[in-house]
């Protein structure tokens, strides 16, 4: 067996891992109000993270304006509560146009 292989079902035997302590933990674990918090918070803060990394750069640099507008006007119809669809194609259609207007 190849060492790239072996990392593979190392990755795939852990992610069956934590999918599965989950349920089988549930009602047997009790974490405190703090701890919740803390999880939800820091919950919070990786997806805004990734949601930056995402948004404002692309090889190693500044994506440029229209992605991060595109982000801002599906966040914007997201908290809104606008359909997912609409959500997609308000943002496609945002960095689309800023983009074909010469918005890099």
């Amino acid at each position: 067996m190849s060492a790239t292989v072996a990392m593979m079902l190392a990755l795939a035997v852990g992610t069956y891992a934590f999918r599965l302590v989950g349920p089988v933990l549930h009602g047997r674990v009790e974490l405190s109000a703090r701890v919740q918090e803390l999880l939800l918070a820091g919950a919070i803060v990786l997806l805004v993270a990734l949601l930056a990394t995402g948004a404002l750069t692309e090889g190693g640099g500044f994506a440029g304006w229209a992605r991060p507008a595109g982000v801002l006007v599906a966040g914007v119809l997201a908290w809104r509560r606008a359909p997912f669809v609409v959500v997609v194609l308000g943002a496609a259609g945002t960095t689309a146009v800023l983009r074909a207007a010469g918005v890099a």
